[in-house]
């Protein structure tokens, strides 16, 4: 029940970024983008952050190569009196669906392992048979959120 709810609540806050996946980052990135849509040289962001301007062409350049820290993205969002905001997003669109996804997989591969074990006793079941055993095996697993679901 209580990681029932660590989704539901995780669910909520991820499905307000959902709509970021399709937001294309500046080919100069985010910093650099915004400073020279406000105007801002370099010299006036330096200053706003009590650095030099080299540090502040710095933080640009590590941005645009996908090394730049949080707490510089935090500390610029404020000089430019902005709100840094980040998240994750599943590629499968949701938690539920994730967890859904990995457990499918995982009852798959039991459920077949064993039906290949019978098959070799010539006790082989249906093709409709296995998916019904994969099915109930996948509401176990999810049921269960066993550790090995994510090795």
């Amino acid at each position: 029940m209580r990681k029932s709810l660590q989704l539901q609540h995780l669910h909520s806050k991820m499905s307000s970024f959902a709509s970021a996946i399709e937001v294309a980052v500046p080919p100069t990135g985010w910093i650099t983008a915004i400073r020279k849509a406000l105007g801002m040289s370099l010299e006036q962001l330096a200053r706003k952050l009590s650095v030099t301007k080299q540090n502040v062409f710095d933080i640009e350049s590590r941005e645009k190569q996908g090394s730049v820290t949080l707490k510089s993205l935090k500390e610029i969002a404020r000089a430019l009196d902005m709100q840094f905001v980040y998240g994750f997003v599943p590629l499968e669109g949701s938690l539920d669906a994730l967890i859904e996804q990995k457990a499918r997989r995982l009852a798959k591969e039991i459920v077949l392992r064993t039906s290949n074990s019978m098959a070799l006793e010539d006790q082989a079941n249906g093709e409709e048979r296995i998916e019904k055993a994969i099915e109930e095996r996948t509401q176990i697993i999810i049921g269960q959120m066993p550790k090995i679901l994510w090795d």
